[in-house]
């Protein structure tokens, strides 16, 4: 605990005589300088640089093929028809937008979903996927009855170890990437989950992991879930890309459905940011689902006593576009076309540079670059190798070699794959 304490000082006064002073000392002077974020560091460095040709490739927001903020045609269609509607701006309920929690787990779920139908899930909407996450994690916290870690796979998005631990759980890992092949360890994973305490709680990335790329396949999927099962472990799934990573809803949500079917009960992050571009809306659902509809409703209500502590209630702006696409069916058919376009065009740049990686001479396996799914790539480049990137082509990415795909352009494609062949080669 910092105690304020007071110093002693030499000052003179009028008359040219010593005397003491006394100066009360900083409450916090013993709070030390924290690391600036990587993600923010690399763009600061980029912002910095001359080089006309220079490339960001470390911001996680996607970008149309100018390398511009792209403002899906549906979400401005949903906000000219919710202008016009004149809405007041009271408070939304302490579990959010109702509409928009019914249509966002039916989106993860399915329409015809039984645990909606029967009631059996306690849905509110979240500050985005992070707010969801920081929800799960105090709700596993106060009343989870096995053991409170939770395991992410290595790597994992970088917040998902503060968010648990701020939220006094612990965290533990297992195996998934394998570095020599860019790809999914699944015997690893399968390993290590096997041996995992049971009654432990497993974070599982839904689809396009974060910062990899790298997802299981269907069948991939199936194993898994009955290790997990097996293992009694309780699943909580990250859905921040829900069409995003394929194109495709249904496909994107697999995983998910899998593990329903399987019969295990799980809680459920969902965010649309990245599906909707809708960022700085702060969108998300966090999910828990049960047994039952009376233990959905016990649920639901402790998890609102958690939030009116939390931050009392969510913004109404963003969960009302999402509500509005998601429930007008000619909005809802637009956007899966956008979300489609978006899908593909980061499905067609890695294609590019991996096709222009060749034509440099490349002698390297770049398989993995189309292997993998979603905004992120892991290219298996070393710090050194990002340092040359950096230093010598302005090409800003991460240390650990992460490129975020949507940074990439079929004006910019072909000087990323000359400089990524330089430094490689």
């Amino acid at each position: 605990m910092a105690l304020k304490h007071t110093v002693k000082l030499f000052a003179v006064n009028k008359n040219g005589c010593a005397v003491f002073t006394q100066r009360a000392n900083s409450w916090w002077s013993q709070v030390e300088m924290g690391p600036p974020d990587a993600i923010l560091g690399v763009t600061e460095a980029f912002k910095r640089d001359t080089n006309p040709k220079k490339i960001n490739l470390g911001v996680g927001a996607y970008r149309d093929d100018n390398g511009k903020p792209y403002l899906l045609p549906s979400v401005l269609k949903a906000d000219e028809k919710l202008r016009a509607q004149k809405l007041d701006k009271e408070y939304a309920p302490i579990a959010g937008n109702p509409e928009f929690c019914k249509l966002a787990i039916s989106l993860a779920l399915g329409d015809n979903s039984e645990v909606i139908s029967n009631g059996l899930n306690a849905t509110v909407q979240s500050i985005s996927g992070t707010g969801a996450l920081r929800v799960g994690a105090a709700f596993l916290n106060n009343f989870f009855p096995g053991n409170k870690t939770v395991y992410l796979p290595k790597p994992t998005w970088g917040n998902h170890t503060p968010i648990f631990k701020h939220s006094g759980l612990n965290v533990g890992a297992y195996t998934f990437y394998e570095p020599q092949s860019c790809g999914f360890d699944f015997q690893g994973a399968l390993n290590d989950i096997s041996k995992i305490p049971e009654k432990s709680i497993i974070l599982l990335h839904a689809c396009a992991h974060n910062p990899t790329g790298v997802d299981p396949s269907p069948e991939q999927w199936k194993e898994l879930s009955q290790v997990v099962k097996k293992r009694n472990l309780f699943p909580f799934f990250d859905m921040a890309y829900q069409g995003f990573a394929s194109g495709d809803i249904d496909r994107d949500a697999q995983a998910v459905r899998l593990f329903l079917k399987d019969g295990h009960k799980m809680v459920l992050a969902q965010s649309f940011a990245k599906n909707m571009g809708l960022y700085g809306e702060r969108a998300g659902a966090f999910s828990v689902i049960g047994d039952s509809k009376d233990e959905a409703d016990r649920v639901m209500s402790q998890v609102k006593i958690l939030i009116r502590a939390m931050y009392s209630n969510p913004p109404i702006n963003g969960a009302r576009i999402v509500a509005t696409i998601l429930s007008d069916p000619s909005l809802r058919a637009d956007w899966l076309k956008e979300v489609k376009g978006m899908a593909d065009r980061i499905i067609g740049v890695r294609t590019q540079l991996r096709e222009n990686l060749k034509k440099e001479g490349s002698s390297k396996n770049w398989q993995h670059i189309t292997d993998q799914i979603g905004m992120f790539c892991y290219t298996g480049m070393t710090p050194p190798q990002v340092e040359k990137l950096i230093k010598e082509h302005s090409v800003y990415l991460t240390k650990d070699g992460r490129i975020s795909m949507a940074g990439v352009t079929s004006k910019n494609v072909e000087y990323l794959a000359r400089a990524m062949h330089q430094v490689t080669k």
